[in-house]
């Protein structure tokens, strides 16, 4: 018996230290491990070299929304249900391995890294409650993060319909190299 223990307390000791490098918050340690606080707080400092910032999550299915970030969230939602599709990766597994895609995806093709760890879960947490859910768009068919119950008939993406002020922001991404990124990924 305290040898399973001692393998259950190793393997939740290697996950938090992953998500830690991926830079996932506190609260999604706590919830995602059977860690105390105080281990978790003493791994996040060796890792990261600084104590975890402090705040509540984020608790607003608006934030995916607007056009940036619904593109950032959409091409992360391809990224798992490509894996939830292709591996037998579920849950959380799954949820780290698409955000590895998407951090991946990023840099290599030199574009911001909008979602963060905790983003990226709470974003399957809301797919998981329902309150968000993928919209088809009708132009290039590509599945894009839109409110749950909300009308998605003829539906056009932030991809196909740009609005004027896209990439205006402190750092402006080319349309072509967000749209030819995400097509990719559809």
């Amino acid at each position: 018996m305290r040898m399973k223990s001692l393998v259950q307390d190793a393997r939740e000791t290697q996950l938090a230290m992953n998500m830690i490098e991926l830079g996932a918050r506190m609260q999604m340690l706590e919830s995602e491990t059977g860690l105390s606080r105080e281990r978790l707080l003493k791994l996040y400092k060796e890792i990261r070299g600084e104590s975890p910032p402090k705040g509540m999550l984020p608790f607003s299915t608006d934030w995916f929304i607007p056009w940036q970030q619904n593109v950032h969230a959409s091409l992360f939602m391809s990224f798992l249900g490509f894996i939830n599709r292709n591996t037998e990766l579920r849950g959380l597994d799954a949820t780290l391995k698409a955000f590895r895609m998407y951090r991946d995806h990023t840099e290599t093709n030199d574009l911001e890294q909008v979602l963060s760890l905790t983003r990226a879960w709470t974003l399957v947490r809301f797919f998981d409650a329902k309150m968000l859910q993928l919209a088809c768009c009708t132009k290039c068919g590509g599945g894009f993060v839109a409110h749950a119950y909300d009308p998605t008939q003829g539906y056009v993406c932030g991809l196909c319909h740009i609005p004027a002020r896209a990439g205006k922001g402190k750092r402006a991404v080319g349309r072509s190299a967000a749209s030819d990124s995400l097509q990719i990924a559809v």
